[in-house]
């Protein structure tokens, strides 16, 4: 099982709908603003192209995979793409133990104490609560107490810079963020500016 890696700061960039000819510009201003994983969405346009490019030139200094990844075919073609990083929506114990199997990092949705108890049975390196907002910061702290210490939680959905102060008071430690950071048709400056200002967020809880 790989664990789940020593980040700058604890953030999955989720570029959904990003296409292969913009995502090397946008891969590069995320890490250059401190931001080392990223995901693309399966349901993105040519979701492997785009992983390929980002892996072969980021690929030794960042974490690369794929989002929405539902079966065991995803898997394998995302890591046959360079990806590193497998992410689902769900919790899938044999899409997990697959991409285990081949040395991916794994963060499989979840929403439950049972998919958070399966999800870490098949061997997941973090749990994604998912959607965080419906559960809101104390829903994901009740199903905290009841889960191994030392697991990885991160919060995806409803979550950004105005509010991730509450959810690591409730014991999140790792985020995703989607159209807070990118959404499709955003120029490369307006992702970077959006990057810092969660990088920005995250050195003030840090202090």
């Amino acid at each position: 099982m790989a664990d789940w890696p020593k980040l700058r700061y604890p953030v999955v960039a989720i570029l959904r709908g990003v296409g292969p000819d913009e995502v090397e510009a946008i891969g590069a201003a995320l890490i250059e603003e401190g931001i080392e994983a990223i995901e693309v969405p399966l349901n993105s346009p040519e979701p492997l192209e785009s992983i390929r490019r980002l892996a072969s030139r980021f690929g030794d200094r960042a974490l690369i995979g794929g989002g929405t990844m539902l079966s065991v075919a995803d898997v394998e073609n995302v890591h046959a793409a360079g990806g590193r990083l497998m992410v689902s929506p769900n919790t899938a114990p044999e899409t997990i133990r697959r991409a285990v199997e081949l040395g991916m990092v794994t963060m499989p949705g979840v929403m439950t104490p049972t998919d958070a108890f399966a999800a870490l049975a098949a061997g997941a390196s973090a749990l994604k609560f998912f959607p965080a907002g419906s559960l809101g910061a104390s829903g994901i702290a009740a199903i905290k107490a009841v889960l191994p210490q030392g697991v990885v939680i991160g919060a995806v959905g409803g979550v950004g810079p105005d509010n991730m102060a509450e959810y690591v008071k409730a014991g999140v430690t790792a985020f995703g963020l989607g159209t807070g950071l990118y959404k499709p048709g955003d120029k490369t400056e307006i992702v970077r500016s959006r990057a810092r200002a969660v990088i920005a967020a995250l050195d003030v809880l840090r202090r």
